[in-house]
């Protein structure tokens, strides 16, 4: 066989390697999300493609919580309704929105939009923890709330975050055991999430 054959068109093998790289999708899957958006959602797939480009060219990151906004602050930084004395810290957007969902949480966050692994070279440098220290430090915020996840990396994340506001003037908390060790915060239930920011202690 001529080793230059290919089974599929190359496009729809750039196809299969993009979906790939998404979260939780092997090759199997992204083949099968490939095959089945062009033989039977051709709309979809276009819908699909216009937004991701929309996102990329239009959504940035709040000049408060680093989360993702088309404006320079999000939704949450702007609402006046909001506790500006709390600052919770969580690792992605997708945990933030774990903690609203649980409808326990009325303060602001920050989000480090990952979390420290040694093992991966990533450490409070490449998340730019000193931005986390001046946005904490501006002489409104009273409570800092380490919201990281119980995993190794979290718990490591954490520490790190405990250590560099342990000399200065803001009361300092961790989530509550409540949340399972080792577990994501974006697959815990409502009511755990809300359990634990009640029973949150001071750690600094």
């Amino acid at each position: 066989m001529d080793k230059n054959y290919r089974f599929e068109p190359e496009l729809m093998t750039d196809l299969i390697n993009s979906l790939k790289r998404l979260p939780g999708i092997g090759i199997r899957s992204a083949r099968r999300i490939a095959y089945h958006l062009l033989q039977h959602d051709l709309k979809g797939a276009s819908i699909l493609s216009s937004s991701l480009t929309k996102a990329v060219e239009n959504l940035r990151n709040c000049k408060g919580c680093n989360g993702f906004t088309e404006y320079d602050l999000c939704y949450i930084c702007s609402n006046q309704l909001r506790d500006k004395k709390l600052l919770c810290i969580v690792e992605t957007p997708t945990d933030q929105n774990s903690l609203e969902s649980s409808h326990s949480y009325k303060g602001l966050y920050y989000i480090l939009m990952g979390r420290v692994s040694p093992l991966e070279g990533i450490g409070p440098k490449e998340l730019s923890f000193h931005r986390v220290l001046d946005r904490a430090q501006d002489g409104i915020v009273e409570e800092v709330i380490i919201a990281t996840s119980f995993t190794a990396e979290g718990e490591t994340t954490a520490q790190f975050l405990i250590d560099m506001f342990s000399n200065k003037d803001i009361k300092t908390t961790r989530l509550a055991r409540g949340v399972p060790a080792g577990s994501e915060l974006e697959y815990i239930d409502t009511g755990t999430i809300a359990w634990a920011l009640l029973e949150r202690k001071q750690v600094g």
